[in-house]
């Protein structure tokens, strides 16, 4: 069974049908790659995967790791380990990269009661001298069990140090006035602090130059391991010749319209898409 499964997805928005019985596997320590041209409903599914709140699913399921999480919030399925880059990442003025990074990572985190700071034998011998009814160590009402600052400090670095950014990103406000190839190495950043079992990432390579998209490849190459899966969303050949996929998917007109192994890849490269666009209708 496949970490990620979805089965038979319909999705429509504002009551038009974008997906049509979409069925798609994904497992962790591999890459499944989705290719298709603009207005397949590659962008949707991603959206759908996370749940996002305009992408009404009408029918089918989406199970995670053998949960069914088809009516999850998208929070829920961000704990449980799902990740999604976005396309057209948003400007979030007043609102650092570091911050923005340490706030996702602890909402993600355990959160476990702490104690007041009074050990066992200090306990006992308040609650005898009480009467037994008092004064036991009791759960801090502050939940919380956030990274420490320095430990986020020293892997946001090593981070951002693998995918060749600047330090001063961690100071400047998200995604404000950054180029195209800075957020998507701020995407492919998030995903590496936060560490996902699932990453789906959504036209990782648009807009890239030849530098920047070898950098973001080698940053998914080395954040995929046997913990980490990725569903990597594209219509050009170019990213999977430095990510290699295990397997891959066609969507035509909401639909899977072929799948199989990396060899797929190279037919869209020599015939493009109109080779395999029948067998979508």
């Amino acid at each position: 069974m496949s970490d990620l499964e979805i089965k038979n997805l319909h999705v429509e928005i504002e009551g038009k049908e974008i997906l049509k019985g979409v069925n798609l596997e994904a497992s962790k320590g591999e890459v499944a790659a989705l290719m298709g041209p603009n207005g397949a409903g590659k962008s949707s599914l991603g959206y759908a995967l996370m749940g996002h709140p305009n992408y009404k699913v009408t029918a089918g399921k989406i199970t995670f790791k053998g949960e069914d999480i088809t009516k999850l919030p998208p929070n829920e399925r961000a704990k449980k380990g799902l990740f999604l880059s976005f396309q057209y990442p948003s400007e979030v003025p007043g609102v650092s990269m570091a911050n923005f990074l340490r706030t996702a990572i602890n909402s993600r985190r355990d959160k476990k009661p702490t104690s007041t700071g009074v050990d066992g034998a200090q306990s006992q011998q308040r609650n005898s001298a009480n009467g037994g009814m008092r004064n036991r160590a009791q759960p801090d009402l502050r939940l919380g069990n956030p990274m420490p600052v320095g430990e986020f400090i020293k892997q946001l670095r090593e981070k951002m140090k693998m995918l060749k950014i600047d330090e001063s990103f961690m100071h400047r406000y998200l995604n404000e006035g950054f180029s195209g190839g800075e957020k998507k190495r701020a995407e492919i950043l998030q995903m590496a602090m936060l560490k996902p079992e699932m990453a789906v990432l959504d036209e990782t390579d648009s807009g890239l130059d030849v530098d920047s998209l070898k950098v973001v490849a080698e940053g998914i190459n080395r954040l995929l391991n046997p913990e980490t899966g990725v569903l990597l969303i594209t219509h050009y050949q170019r990213i999977l010749d430095y990510v290699k996929p295990n397997r891959v998917y066609i969507m035509m007109a909401g639909k899977i319209a072929k799948s199989g192994g990396a060899e797929l890849v190279q037919q869209i490269e020599n015939k493009g898409y109109e080779s395999i666009k029948v067998k979508a209708q």
